[in-house]
């Protein structure tokens, strides 16, 4: 009995599976290195005109016990810094545990923002200018 080789995961094959899980980033495959052929990585960038909204770094690592990949995304424009970065086995996993980051993070700060909204000292209509007209 033979061995059965298995064809390489490719640029393309990784294009391939990042545009089916997130068409709405604009994805460009980096060349892999001739060093490290195991890694693959990829930019996805979602704009509206000529504002750069998010930037999203995916990598993809075969590792000897399988495949680990790395997301981590940037916010508004081109020198945005690193946000948050995870990792997982898979791509769907790897970015539902980046975008659950997010959401806990926004649900936290909506909290001590209503605290302190709720804690403020209501103030008469008269007053609300500032200081008196």
């Amino acid at each position: 009995m033979g061995e059965v080789k298995t064809k390489a995961f490719s640029g393309d094959d990784f294009r391939k599976e990042l545009v089916k899980i997130m068409p709405g980033y604009d994805w460009t495959v980096h060349r892999q290195s001739k060093h490290f052929p195991e890694l693959l990585e990829a930019t996805g960038i979602k704009s509206s005109g000529f504002n750069r909204l998010s930037t999203l770094a995916v990598s993809r690592r075969e590792r000897l016990v399988g495949v680990e990949y790395e997301a981590k995304s940037a916010g508004f424009g081109t020198r945005a810094p690193w946000l948050h970065t995870n990792r997982d086995g898979t791509l769907a996993r790897t970015l539902r545990g980046l975008q659950q980051h997010y959401e806990q993070t926004a649900a936290t700060f909506y909290g001590h923002a209503a605290a302190l909204q709720s804690s403020r000292a209501t103030q008469s209509p008269a007053t609300e200018g500032g200081e008196g007209a």
